[in-house]
C-alpha cells in the first residue's frame, strides 16, 4: 500500500476519531499509519518493524479503539510494554484520542504501583488494558483481570521486551489469551526469538517495516530544557532574551489552538510573534511568512503541518515548545533553521515523562542533545541593561537633543531634584510594560531525568545479566508446562537493590502530598523533610509512593496534632505539600512490598517523637 496518504480519512476511520484527530493537530498519517490502520481495521494481524517515535502508537490505538463496544466495561483490548513509563504514555495517548467517545476507559498497570489503586480500578472496569508484563501477568495469576472479552492483544518494542528478560512472561500471557483475537506485535528489531514468537502466536500477518528518519543538519546546536519548576512560557521567555544571535524564531506546538494562545500571550509580553496553523487561508499564510522574513514579526508559533516548506534566512531558532510526537517531525522541524551552510539552534523542552523520546530522537538523529541551564534572573536583567544602554547610547549620539535638556532642566528645578533621578524617572517609564528586573525567585535546579527502569521486579535494561545467563540453563517455554508453581507476589522476595530496614509496627495512615516526580522529588527529600519538621523518625515512615503529579506516604497513625499541623506547612524542593489523608483509614501493619523483619520497636504516640517546638 502507497505511505503518500494526504489525510486520515482517506483510511477509513470513523467521524468520531477523525473529529478528535484534527482537534488535537493530527492532519496528515505518517506512514506507519498509512500501512497499518487499514490492514488492523480489516481484522489482519500485523508484524511491524518500526521505531520508536514513528507514530506506531497511533497506527494501532486508533484502529483498536474502533473495535471497542462502550457498552461493555470488560478489557476488549491488551497492549503490553516493556517499561511503566510508555504503558503511560501509551494510555494517555488513547485517553486523548477518546475525547469524543464518552464512557471510554484506559486503564495502565505497571509494576511500583499500589495494588490496592489497580484493583479498584479493574473492578470498576476498563476498556483497555496498558500494561508491563510482570504486572499484567501478576493480576492474570490472581485473576482479578479477566481477558475472555479480549478482541485486540499489541506487543509494543518486543525486541525491548526480550532484552530486559520479559519475552517468557510475554508468552505465558500469550498462552492465557482466548485463541480467537487480532494481535499485533510491533519490534524495531527481529531477533530470532521474537520471530518465533510471531510465528507461533500471530495468524498469517502483513509485515510492515518502517525506516526512520536516521540524519538531521550537524550545523545546528541541539539542546533541549528540562521542564521544571518554572512554567513553560516564562522560561521561554527567558531563553529567548539571552540566546545569542537571535534574530528570528520558529515555535513548534502540537494543536491549532495552541499557536494562537501562545501567540496571544508572547505578544502581550512584548514580542511580534504570529499564529500559523492549517486554519490559515494560503493568503494569510503567505502574508505571516512575509512579515517574518521582512522584520515586521519575530517569531511564528506553528503546527508541524502548517510549517512545512518555509525557508527564512532569519530564521536563527527553532523551539520545541511541546514535543513532537515522533523523530521524523523532529527533523523536519529542526530543518527549519540552519539552511543552506548556515547555523543554527534547536531547542526542546522535555518533562520528566518525555525523557524516553528524548533518547529516542537521539538515537534517530545520531547526534546527543546536550542539556540547557535555565537563565537566572540576573542573566535576563543583565541582558535587558545592557541592550537598554545601548539604545540609550545610539541616542546621546544622536542629535536634536537640546529641546529635552532643556526639559530636563525644568524638571530638576521645579521637583528640586538632581539630573539623575529624573534620568531614573525616565528610565522606569521607558520599560513599556518590560521591566528591566525580573520579580520572584529562580527555581530550584531540576535533578537529572533517569532512564526507564521497566517493571518493578526487575533492574533497569544495563543494570542486569540476561536472565538466561544469571540463573543458568531453563528449560524451553514449551518444556515447562503450566506457571502454576510460580511464587506469588507476597512470597517474593524483596528486590536485590532495596536494603533491609526495620518495618514499622502498628496501624499506618496513608496520606497524600502535592509533589511528586514532576517536581524532581525522591523518597529521600519525603523521608527527611517528614523527620525533620514533625519529629518522626524515619523507621515510623511506612511505605512511600511516588508519582508523577503526587506522592503518597504511611504515617503513624498516632501522630499528634502539632506535627500533622507542621507537615501541612511544610515545603519540599520549594513546593508546599499540602498533606492531607488520602483514604482516612488505618491501613494495618505495614508490609506488601516491604516485608521485613523487626516489630519489636513499637510506635507510642508522644514517645516516639523527636523533641521538638513547633513553634513557626
Amino acid at each position: 500500500m502507497s505511505t503518500s496518504v494526504e489525510s486520515f480519512a482517506d483510511l477509513g476511520l470513523s467521524e468520531s476519531l477523525l473529529k478528535t484527530l484534527s482537534e488535537i493537530g493530527y492532519e496528515t498519517p505518517s506512514p506507519i499509519q498509512a500501512q497499518c490502520i487499514p490492514i488492523l481495521l480489516d481484522g489482519h494481524d500485523i508484524l511491524g518493524m518500526a521505531q520508536t517515535g514513528t507514530g506506531k502508537t497511533a497506527a494501532f490505538a486508533l484502529p483498536l479503539m474502533e473495535q471497542i463496544d462502550l457498552k461493555v466495561a470488560k478489557p476488549q483490548a491488551l497492549i503490553l510494554t516493556p517499561t511503566r513509563e510508555l504503558a503511560i504514555q501509551v494510555a494517555e495517548a488513547l485517553q486523548s484520542y477518546a475525547k469524543n467517545l464518552p464512557g471510554f476507559h484506559v486503564l495502565p498497570i505497571y509494576g511500583g504501583q499500589s495494588y490496592t489503586i489497580q484493583l479498584k480500578q479493574l473492578a470498576r472496569g476498563a476498556h483497555v488494558i496498558v500494561g508491563t508484563p510482570g504486572r499484567v501477568m501478576d493480576h492474570l495469576e490472581r485473576k482479578t483481570l479477566n481477558l475472555d472479552n479480549l478482541k485486540t492483544l499489541v506487543l509494543d518494542e518486543a525486541d525491548e521486551m526480550l532484552r530486559m528478560g520479559f519475552i517468557d512472561d510475554v508468552e505465558w500471557i500469550l498462552e492465557h489469551t482466548p485463541e480467537q483475537h487480532q494481535t499485533a506485535l510491533f519490534s524495531a528489531t527481529m531477533p530470532e526469538q521474537i520471530r518465533r514468537v510471531a510465528q507461533k502466536y500471530l495468524v498469517e500477518p502483513r509485515e510492515i517495516k518502517i525506516k526512520s528518519a536516521t540524519a538531521t543538519v550537524a550545523a545546528i546546536r541541539q539542546v533541549y530544557w528540562q521542564v521544571s519548576g518554572l512554567h513553560k512560557l516564562d522560561a521561554l521567555t527567558r531563553i529567548l532574551e539571552v540566546e545569542d544571535e537571535f534574530d528570528a524564531a520558529i515555535i513548534f506546538v502540537r494543536t491549532k489552538t495552541a499557536t494562537v494562545e501562545l501567540a496571544d500571550k508572547l505578544n502581550a509580553r512584548g514580542y511580534a510573534a504570529a499564529a500559523l496553523n492549517g486554519d490559515l487561508n494560503q493568503q494569510m499564510r503567505e502574508r505571516v511568512i512575509e512579515q517574518l522574513k521582512s522584520g515586521a514579526l519575530d517569531i511564528v508559533i506553528a503546527t508541524d503541518v502548517a510549517a512545512r516548506g518555509i525557508d527564512v534566512p532569519r530564521i536563527s531558532h527553532v523551539v520545541n515548545y511541546d514535543i513532537p510526537y515522533d523523530t521524523e517531525a523532529y527533523v523536519h522541524r529542526i530543518g527549519r533553521t540552519g539552511r543552506a551552510g548556515r547555523t543554527g539552534n534547536a531547542i526542546l523542552f522535555v518533562a520528566p515523562r518525555e525523557i524516553r523520546m528524548l533518547r529516542t530522537i537521539e538515537r534517530a538523529t545520531r547526534q546527543p542533545i546536550a542539556p540547557l541551564t535555565l537563565p537566572s534572573r540576573a542573566d535576563v536583567t543583565n541582558k535587558r541593561v545592557a541592550g537598554f544602554k545601548e539604545k540609550v547610547a545610539e541616542v546621546l549620539n544622536a542629535e536634536g537633543l537640546e529641546f529635552f535638556a532643556n526639559i530636563v532642566s525644568q524638571l530638576c528645578e521645579e521637583q528640586n531634584v538632581g539630573p539623575e533621578e529624573v534620568a531614573a524617572a525616565l528610565a522606569m517609564m521607558a520599560q513599556e510594560g518590560k521591566p528591566l528586573q525580573i520579580a520572584g525567585e529562580d527555581p530550584v535546579p531540576p535533578r537529572p531525568m533517569r532512564e526507564s527502569r521497566g517493571d518493578d521486579r526487575r533492574p533497569a535494561f544495563g543494570e542486569r545479566k540476561p536472565r538466561f545467563e544469571e540463573r543458568g540453563e531453563r528449560p524451553r517455554f514449551e518444556d515447562r508446562g503450566e506457571r502454576s508453581e510460580r511464587p506469588r507476589f507476597e512470597d517474593r522476595p524483596p528486590r536485590a537493590d532495596r536494603p533491609p530496614r526495620p518495618a514499622p509496627a502498628g496501624d499506618m495512615v496513608r496520606y497524600r502530598i502535592d509533589v511528586g516526580r514532576e517536581h524532581g522529588v525522591e523518597v529521600r527529600d519525603i523521608v527527611g523533610a517528614i523527620a525533620n519538621e514533625a519529629g518522626i523518625e524515619s523507621r515510623f515512615i511506612g511505605r512511600i509512593g511516588l508519582y508523577e503529579e503526587s506522592s503518597t506516604v504511611e504515617l503513624p497513625a498516632g501522630m499528634p496534632a502539632e506535627a500533622a499541623n507542621a507537615l501541612k506547612r511544610t515545603r519540599i524542593r520549594g513546593v508546599p505539600i499540602n498533606l492531607r489523608q488520602d483514604e482516612g483509614r488505618p491501613t494495618g501493619s505495614f508490609g506488601g512490598e516491604r516485608k521485613f523483619g523487626g516489630g519489636e520497636r513499637k510506635f507510642d504516640g508522644e514517645r516516639n517523637f523527636k523533641k521538638k517546638k513547633f513553634d513557626r
